[in-house]
């Protein structure tokens, strides 16, 4: 598991410090959506070989969901994922923290966040049953990210990820958020394999 857990610690570490680094560095809400996507699509190419790069709980969640990781290496990603985040955070002093506008409820934050992380997930699980260009699902999934993030960033912070909220959160003290971006990423990642089986089965089982 050694393999698994450096790939998925230093993806989301990579992801995390250069997401929230352009943040930090006063980058536009676009340049900050592309930089995410980009580091994103880095991070697959890079990493894949390693652990298939999930960078995110909510895709290890839908990835066991749907067959394609075996229960038995679901922790050991959540947990890589987890303080590849811290340790990203780290090296950016915990810049970007996620949070919702002023004029966004609880409610409607809780249904955004499951939706675009939903979205999200559904287009990975699409793309990886149809392409095995590792490339081309890298491209694919950073631009996903760079779409929904730009879209929904300034309402949610756009996490879809609670590896890319945990260690800002954690490093401003802002404990009472993570239960929220918990809670909602991994309902629309549990959605997201739902709709999946629904609408597009492949024979694929889940545990």
């Amino acid at each position: 598991m050694r393999k698994e857990f450096a790939g998925e610690f230093f993806g989301t570490a990579f992801m995390v410090a250069a997401g929230c680094g352009s943040v930090a560095l006063g980058a536009s809400h676009g340049i900050v959506s592309l930089t995410f996507g980009v580091a994103v699509t880095l991070s697959i190419i890079a990493f894949g070989p390693l652990s298939g790069a999930h960078i995110n709980p909510a895709v290890s969640i839908s990835f066991w969901r749907d067959g394609q990781l075996e229960g038995r290496l679901l922790p050991t990603y959540i947990v890589a994922q987890c303080a590849g985040g811290i340790a990203g955070a780290l090296i950016v002093s915990g810049a970007a923290p996620t949070s919702l506008a002023p004029s966004v409820s609880l409610v409607e934050g809780f249904g955004i966040e499951v939706a675009i992380t939903t979205a999200l997930m559904a287009s990975i699980l699409l793309i990886v049953q149809r392409s095995s260009s590792r490339v081309m699902i890298a491209l694919w999934v950073g631009g996903t990210v760079a779409l929904l993030a730009l879209i929904a960033g300034p309402l949610t912070g756009a996490s879809m990820n609670p590896a890319r909220t945990l260690g800002p959160n954690l490093l401003n003290g802002m404990w009472a958020t993570l239960p929220f971006y918990v809670a909602s990423t991994t309902l629309g990642a549990w959605l997201a394999c739902d709709l999946k089986h629904r609408f597009f089965p492949d024979g694929s089982s889940t545990d």
